[in-house]
């Protein structure tokens, strides 16, 4: 399959497993987060963490739009849903997402309530247009690559005038989420999370391109670069970072040039920009609250606003104390310190939001990487 199979080929991820060996220096150690869950995942997946060496460090990020959105909008998502009138449609992976009340949109349909999985922003529409007597909500979550489609249902639904449609928008930005990171104590001040780069998310860089990231290698003096989501693009992806702190240079770099350009797709950053404007703040499961970091209905398509129409609040229950979502989200902590992973909390009975998402750090290692936890093999140069 192209662009597929060459970029899982075995023997040239051995081979550059040796070269990434060789260009490592023995007494220096490196940190590299990355940002995206798809990332995280195939990692584990592949078994990168078996062909590093043991100096050479995986930080797993908040690159997950599930395990970031907070505990006060689950529950927020759980009443709207319980409301008779309503049918309230999102993606798979939030349906299982447990709220504060020990509750999740899954307990909430067995309850009674219409919840309904969409595979895309467009069924949620088409669901409004077949069932003209109800309210259909679409509980919008996503970073910027899920953010264009639904800027493109919200205009379809303008323009049809349908009015039994609404979003119940969660949109949350990269970049300002990676600022947040950089700014926060366990980097700025405890030391408690050395990092010395980004793997860049990719499918989000298809949009926004690699541009917005200059100012992190500028202002912090990290190295980024954007990698794709196979195996060799992880490597690769490692071994330009690597190269790039031996040199001590902090630049962006795109691994990913068959997807990612520096502008990255001006017509669905014009649709954005059309339908949706920042919030001046927004709270992350995590990372708490981050400035300018969520995006909000403009007031040109309010009548498509469900936190108006329904006048949603949004609480902030406390977490689970035991759970360390907030920590692993936060890269401060990994999956296998927690007490309750892998034995209270697993795929089948998910305590927190990162075992619950594809994209979770937990779910990774649960699939894939449990067994190997905490041995890093040595690797034949």
């Amino acid at each position: 399959m192209k662009y597929v199979d060459e970029f899982r080929d075995g023997q040239r991820a051995r081979q550059l497993a040796g070269a990434i060996a060789e260009e490592v220096e023995e007494e220096r150690s490196y940190h590299f987060m990355e940002f995206c869950g798809g990332h995280t995942h195939a990692i584990f997946r592949y078994g990168v963490p078996d062909l590093l060496p043991e100096n050479v460090h995986m930080v797993h990020g908040p690159g997950c739009p599930v395990c970031v959105l907070p505990m006060g909008r689950v529950d927020a998502a759980i009443d709207l849903a319980r409301r008779p009138e309503v049918i309230l449609c999102t993606y798979g992976d939030l349906l299982r997402v447990p709220g504060s009340r020990k509750s999740s949109l899954l307990q909430a349909r067995a309850a009674g309530a219409d919840v309904r999985m969409i595979y895309s922003a467009a069924d949620s529409l088409q669901i409004a247009r077949d069932n003209p007597d109800r309210e259909v909500v679409f509980f919008a979550i996503g970073f910027e690559t899920t953010t264009p489609p639904t800027a493109v249902v919200l205009k379809q639904a303008h323009a049809e005038g349908i009015e039994n449609f609404s979003v119940a928008c969660n949109h949350v930005l990269t970049p300002a989420a990676i600022t947040h990171i950089l700014e926060s104590p366990e980097v700025r001040e405890l030391g408690t999370l050395p990092l010395d780069g980004f793997i860049g998310p990719s499918h989000v860089s298809t949009v926004i391109g690699s541009a917005p990231y200059e100012f992190f290698a500028e202002e912090y003096e990290k190295p980024v670069v954007i990698g794709g989501f196979e195996p060799l693009d992880v490597l690769q992806a490692i071994r330009m970072l690597v190269r790039q702190v031996n040199a001590g240079r902090a630049e962006v770099e795109n691994e990913f040039t068959r997807a990612v350009t520096r502008a990255g797709n001006r017509k669905a950053q014009a649709l954005v920009a059309d339908v949706f404007e920042l919030r001046k703040q927004f709270e992350w499961r995590g990372l708490g609250t981050v400035p300018y970091s969520g995006l909000r209905i403009k007031e040109a398509y309010a009548a498509f606003d469900a936190e108006r129409r329904f006048a949603v609040e949004v609480g902030r229950p406390r977490e689970n104390q035991a759970c360390l979502c907030p920590s692993v989200l936060r890269g401060v902590a990994k999956p296998t310190d927690c007490t309750l992973y892998g034995t209270t909390c697993t795929p089948d009975n998910p305590i927190g939001s990162c075992m619950v998402s594809s994209e979770g750090a937990c779910a990774a290692y649960y699939a894939y990487g449990r067994t190997r936890e905490p041995a890093v093999a040595p690797v034949d140069a």
